[in-house]
């Protein structure tokens, strides 16, 4: 290392790196869509430092890298959520098609999907996995101990103990991406994904409760209509509870700067949760269960208000929200997921 802690050896060599993206979403995404959203981070990250980069995603990506689209739009927003799976398999089949002449090294956010692939040919392959790895049906897939994965919080690990776990890398966000709003709230926020486990019933209990507003910027997904429609539906009522749909980055610092705190109630283990992170670099307290990844993502003491499972403090904690939260404030046990 030199002494402005740079590596000697890339400052040498100019690595030839592949980045695999899903194609479900655009990268970056247009609304809805964290793992692309860190795909997009990194990608141009490593293009600035000087890496020839290869990004293999959907083709109305945005990308200093070289760009391989692998289908024409990104899938859901195109109406075709059900394709991915097909069209990834011949995404990898290009990737790796005499991939020792092209790449030195390939960066898979596909999850499972790559790890026989890296495998035939030896190639050097990183996998950071994205996704729930809880679902015991599939960890029949998992038969490739070589595979270098890293997870995204040390929690996602815990089904697969035994996997050859390299390194966790929390999420993080650039510091300008985000508008921190010092002002007091106005609302409740609920941000991301309108799904059973992700609790949005909860979170409408919560702030009918407490006697606070709450704004819903979520996606639905195809799988989730009949979950909105039977339940969440007819818990909207505006002004109490208003259901105002995906939203971009730039409506987001609007959105979770206005809140006066963030409900992140989950029931299931959450890989990382990016929401509590954009809420917090705009200024905005969160309260969440402690499930997946969140004890990891806050220290004791920090912005969340709550991390229990018990609800029945949570209305009062709501009612006396005096502060904002600050950067320093989203602190995980290792590093700031504010910071890249």
């Amino acid at each position: 290392m030199d002494n402005q802690g740079n590596s000697s050896i890339l400052k040498r060599r100019r690595l030839r790196i592949a980045q695999l993206a899903p194609l479900y979403e655009r990268v970056p995404p247009r609304l809805y869509g964290g793992t692309e959203r860190m795909v997009s981070f990194i990608t141009e990250e490593l293009v600035r430092r000087g890496h020839e980069v290869t990004l293999f995603a959907s083709g109305d990506s945005r990308t200093c890298a070289r760009l391989v689209p692998c289908c024409d739009e990104a899938l859901r927003l195109s109406g075709k959520p059900e394709l991915p799976a097909s069209l990834q398999v011949a995404m990898l089949a290009e990737v790796y098609d005499k991939a020792r002449e092209r790449f030195d090294i390939i960066h898979s956010h596909i999850d499972y999907w790559t790890l026989p692939f890296s495998r035939v040919t030896g190639l050097p392959t990183v996998f950071t996995m994205h996704g729930r790895l809880d679902i015991e049906d599939l960890h029949c897939i998992y038969r490739f101990p070589e595979a270098a994965l890293v997870s995204i919080s040390n929690s996602q690990r815990l089904p697969l103990p035994n996997m050859n776990w390299v390194d966790t890398v929390y999420h993080g966000l650039p510091r300008d991406l985000l508008k921190f709003n010092p002002n007091p709230g106005r609302y409740l926020a609920f941000s991301g994904r309108i799904a059973p486990e992700k609790r949005p019933d909860l979170a409408i209990e919560i702030a009918c409760r407490s006697g606070g507003p709450l704004k819903i910027a979520a996606k639905v997904d195809v799988v989730d209509r009949q979950y909105f429609d039977a339940v969440i539906k007819p818990l909207i009522q505006p002004p109490h509870v208003e259901y105002i749909g995906e939203i971009d980055d730039a409506e987001k610092s609007e959105f979770l700067g206005g809140a006066r705190a963030l409900l992140f109630l989950i029931d299931w283990p959450e890989p990382f949760g990016l929401a509590m992170v954009e809420a917090l670099a705009c200024g905005t307290p969160f309260i969440a269960r402690p499930c997946g990844s969140v004890p990891e993502v806050m220290r004791p003491g920090g912005a969340a208000l709550s991390l229990v499972n018990s609800t029945n403090w949570w209305p009062r904690w709501i009612r006396s929200i005096r502060f904002r939260a600050t950067n320093a404030a989203a602190t995980s046990k290792n590093d700031s997921p504010l910071r890249q």
